[in-house]
């Protein structure tokens, strides 16, 4: 089944019907707020919004370990992601989806791992999203209605300030197409868990580096968010019914510790 984590403008779906309200013991505390059953076209998955019923998490409160943990404690086998991003990219449009395939993580007081506290592994996180299951991606995507592109690096900022125009700019020498806040450590904790990540980054502004657009406010982010909300509904239609993580399995950080107890998901 798959677990949707929705983001700032991804809080609720109204067309979700509710089966259960979830709360699940971790032993990493409490996971956000507004974990759900559901169902959507049919087919039962997981939802959990990430900052929050009301969306009172600002991204470095979110409990990622906790979030992942009872996700996969529930048996999810993959996570669709839902994001508002920056555009570090002419190309990359406001209300465009940018589905990521690469990360830099450029925060600095999370927690990353579920390794630590007498566990020790290491784990191949060089492509995040495998080419095989990225091809698979590329040829659903193509059914969409709105600006959608494939591939591109996401840097992940401690935030919640927005960047300084010196940032917006080391960033893009950095190689980024977008900046966001929270896919870091989400992505990573999710494949130390052994599910797939599927992040579908829906851009809102394009930050501050171009100097002949206003720079990103609160104001602009919301007004582009709605429509946004609009194009995700395609992704959970297309995505939902599909089982791509059958044939995609993705070994877990229990495969890859030296030392330490396994962590028990079940």
């Amino acid at each position: 089944m798959w677990a949707i984590i929705g983001g700032s403008g991804f809080e609720k779906f109204d067309e979700f019907e509710v089966l259960e309200n979830l709360k699940i013991e971790t032993p990493y505390g409490e996971h956000s707020s507004s974990f759900k059953k559901v169902k959507w076209k049919g087919k039962e998955c997981l939802f959990l919004s990430r900052h929050g019923e009301n969306h009172e998490l600002c991204p470095s409160e979110i409990n990622f370990k906790a979030n992942v943990y009872a996700l996969k404690k529930m048996d999810a086998m993959g996570v669709l992601s839902f994001s508002a991003v920056g555009s570090l990219k002419e190309e990359f449009a406001p209300e465009d989806l940018v589905f990521i395939n690469q990360y830099i993580d450029a925060t600095k007081n999370r927690d990353s791992s579920f390794c630590g506290g007498g566990r020790v592994g290491h784990f191949s996180f060089a492509h995040p999203v495998e080419k095989p299951l990225l091809d698979e991606v590329k040829h659903i995507c193509s059914d969409f209605s709105f600006r959608n592109h494939i591939g591109g690096t996401y840097v992940c900022v401690e935030g919640p300030r927005f960047s300084t125009f010196a940032e917006s700019k080391m960033f893009q020498s950095w190689g980024a197409n977008i900046i966001g806040m929270t896919n870091m450590p989400e992505a990573y904790l999710v494949r130390e868990a052994g599910m797939i990540y599927l992040p579908f980054c829906f851009v809102t502004d394009y930050d501050c580096w171009k100097t002949d657009e206003e720079p990103v406010t609160l104001d602009i982010v919301k007004t582009r968010m709605a429509n946004n909300y609009k194009s995700s509904k395609e992704v959970l239609n297309l995505f939902v019914p599909t089982e791509l993580y059958k044939e995609h399995p993705v070994p877990s950080i229990n495969q890859a510790m030296f030392a330490g107890d396994q962590i028990d998901w079940i």
